[in-house]
């Protein structure tokens, strides 16, 4: 049986990446999956990795990511690969190294052997960045005090962004960098060419 093809949404928030994830799965028949949380041991480490009122060191946030990925892949995202199912994520391992490592200052060699333990073999085919900047996503979107990355401040998001950006410059073969500041419709345009160029078949 072929393995299905795996694709991962990125992006700071509010970048329309959940929109655009649900749109291409829904069209392709593909499994659609988030993180962190779409499992039910993730669902209960996201209560703790989102909450703002929990003091957490930027490394316990990356192991809290990292351990809700070994999961999901082991549960969810392997198994449907292996059955021929193509999956969509909603964020996967470039968000750990973007938020964690270039937002929160986890070194980044450090964060990359462990999210080399957690993921093994299993990368995304393809990584589409929905790239906005950080002033139009504070006009898009109001930020929750009680969610502990909305409620960082503009230069930590900055820093996200700029992650984002550097690391589909390190492997451009293997992303999609769309403007999310255009409409709706122009962004989905831009992915479904991509897909095409890629060779995504349904």
């Amino acid at each position: 049986m072929t393995r299905g093809i795996f694709l991962a949404f990125e992006g700071i928030d509010a970048s329309g990446k959940s929109t655009q994830a649900r749109r291409v799965a829904a069209e392709h028949d593909a499994l659609l999956t988030f993180e962190p949380g779409d499992t039910a041991l993730g669902a209960q480490l996201r209560i703790g990795l989102l909450d703002a009122r929990t003091t957490m060191s930027p490394s316990s946030e990356a192991l809290f990511m990292l351990a809700d990925r070994a999961h999901h892949i082991s549960s969810v995202i392997e198994p449907a690969l292996l059955a021929g199912r193509h999956v969509v994520s909603d964020r996967f391992l470039a968000s750990t190294l973007a938020y964690q490592g270039y937002g929160r200052g986890v070194d980044l060699d450090l964060l990359e052997s462990a999210t080399r333990l957690a993921v093994s073999d299993c990368r995304p085919d393809l990584t589409i960045l929905l790239d906005l900047p950080v002033e139009v996503a504070a006009t898009r979107r109001a930020r929750s005090a009680r969610d502990r990355f909305e409620s960082s401040d503009d230069e930590f998001h900055i820093r996200v962004r700029d992650g984002f950006l550097s690391l589909a410059r390190q492997d451009p073969s293997n992303w999609l960098v769309v403007d999310a500041t255009l409409s709706q419709s122009d962004v989905a345009q831009r992915i479904d060419d991509g897909l095409q160029r890629f060779a995504w078949t349904s």
